[in-house]
């Protein structure tokens, strides 16, 4: 009599029927990945090709025109100016968001008490969507609104920040950076529990005061968390629309001056119909996106 008992068939249920299947077989797995594939295949990648595609064709009859579109939107002072507004909004988001993030995750990891509370707080502003968040800062930024009243408290006269072209980039960062930082707070205080307590006990018997330990162990295990946020907040810049496009409107008033390159792409499709136009400038757009995150990441000489 053989002792090697004979495995029995693993029975998987759907709904009437019973299949059987063998515990070595991941096949039937598969079946549970089809509604997610087949989600990513009608909603993800059929408009990427059909994107591509119209992007060498104009108008409604979808004539086919090579990279003649491509070329209009590169040559197009509205575009380039569209890519300095974008640009110059996310590199003060960032330059503001993170330092503050990562100094008020600092503070909040060494309080012994009521950390949670500061967590739920400021990632608040973060699970709101942009577009109630904008019209809530539509108010905020108001010539009477509490913004100036802080500002005249200041001594400063008080700024009509969605007449002029500057302080209308400035009043979009303001509410970029206040929406964000909860999100820079989060990853930052996930990295700063993760750093090993047996660092500071060791430095601590040498000797090291509590600066030094920030200085010396705090600062070199962030790298990681500052530079996936630096990433991710240059990806999420270059894609801004929302926020621009609630405090300026379709044209980014006033001026263009709150005019991103997405709002460029949705005014010349879905304002103009000029479908071939958008989608090169999408894929302009992703080919900005694709250099911006490698040369972040080669200057910060780290690795995705």
């Amino acid at each position: 009599m053989s002792l090697v008992k004979a495995r029995r068939p693993q029975t998987v249920v759907f709904g009437k029927w019973r299949v059987a299947a063998r515990r070595e077989s991941h096949a039937v797995w598969y079946v549970f990945l089809l509604p997610t594939l087949l989600g990513i295949l009608v909603f993800t990648l059929y408009p990427l090709i059909e994107s591509l595609r119209l992007s060498f064709t104009r108008g409604v009859e979808e004539r086919f025109v090579g990279v003649q579109n491509y070329t209009d939107v590169l040559t197009s002072e509205t575009f380039w100016y569209a890519v300095y507004n974008t640009i110059y909004i996310t590199i003060f988001q960032l330059l503001i968001a993170i330092p503050i993030g990562f100094l008020i995750a600092c503070l909040i990891n060494s309080l012994r008490r009521s950390s949670n509370f500061f967590k739920v707080l400021f990632y608040i502003p973060n699970a709101t969507s942009m577009v109630a968040a904008a019209t809530v800062f539509l108010a905020i930024l108001h010539p009477d609104g509490p913004l100036n009243y802080v500002v005249e408290l200041l001594g400063f006269e008080k700024v009509v920040w969605l007449s002029q072209p500057v302080s209308a980039k400035w009043g979009a960062v303001i509410l970029s950076v206040w929406h964000w930082l909860g999100f820079v707070i989060i990853i930052n205080l996930a990295n700063l529990q993760a750093i090993p307590i047996e660092y500071y006990e060791a430095s601590s018997i040498d000797g090291a005061t509590p600066l030094q330990q920030w200085w010396l162990i705090t600062l070199p295990n962030m790298v990681g968390s500052l530079t996936i946020l630096f990433v991710l907040g240059w990806i999420g810049g270059l894609q801004r629309f929302a926020d621009a496009y609630m405090l300026g409107g379709l044209q980014g008033s006033p001026a263009r001056s709150l005019h991103t390159v997405v709002g460029f792409i949705f005014e010349r499709g879905f304002g103009g119909n000029e479908y071939g136009i958008a989608s090169a400038g999408a894929y302009i757009l992703f080919v900005f996106i694709l250099l911006f995150t490698y040369f972040n990441t080669k200057l910060l000489r780290m690795k995705i």
